[in-house]
């Protein structure tokens, strides 16, 4: 079968089971979103909607992230882990968004992965949530399930992103890589995929599946 027969029987298969995707980060605007992504880094969409819930009372736009001092962004943010250079980050980013985007978050994806600590995966996810714009985002998950799945053989990100947008429409590329996210959360993890009751375990030629 051709992969890309195949990639539309994935995709259907997974349209069914996850009908309504959206990225879990709770967020009220663009740069709400952008925060919470740079925070999800190494750290549960929950436990950063549990910062940012808390977060977002005190500092609220790119002017009250450019100007708190370092320390008060440390301390709202420590238990995402890797707080000291989030907050750097963060603090740099909302400067550069002032300075060079009149304090709005930029809608292009060459714009955002030129702010600090905004790189390709961020930026899509933006793009997609906040501006309805077509985005590949390749997290791990997304990055381990389609190696498996044979979508690609790379794995360096930006070439994930790049097979994956040959093979998906570009319509698609929001909803499929959250598909693929939730995917791989709740049935395709790292260490225990469970293979026997994976609803596209026929379509999949990975090798070592689990018994």
């Amino acid at each position: 079968m051709e992969i890309k027969t195949r990639t539309d029987k994935i995709r259907k298969i997974l349209r069914t089971i996850y009908t309504d995707v959206k990225t879990p980060l709770i967020h009220q605007t663009a740069f709400q979103l952008l925060i919470a992504t740079i925070l999800s880094a190494q750290c549960t969409d929950k436990q950063v909607n549990r910062v940012t819930e808390v977060l977002f009372k005190h500092l609220k736009t790119p002017a009250d992230f450019a100007h708190a001092p370092l320390r008060t962004i440390e301390k709202h943010i420590r238990s995402t882990g890797f707080f000291h250079n989030k907050a750097k980050n963060i603090n740099n980013c909302s400067q550069a968004i002032l300075d060079t985007h009149n304090g709005r978050v930029p809608q292009t994806l060459e714009e955002l992965v030129k702010l600090p600590g905004v790189g390709r995966k961020t930026a899509n996810v933006v793009l997609g949530a906040a501006f309805n714009t077509p985005g590949m985002v390749v997290d791990t998950h997304v990055a381990r399930i389609s190696r498996r799945l044979g979508l690609t053989t790379n794995k360096d990100a930006v070439k994930i992103e790049f097979d994956l947008m040959k093979i998906i429409p570009k319509r698609a590329w929001n909803d499929f890589s959250l598909q693929l996210i939730f995917f791989g959360r709740e049935t395709c993890s790292a260490r225990k995929p469970t293979c026997p009751t994976c609803p596209i375990v026929k379509l999949c030629p990975w090798p070592d599946k689990t018994d």
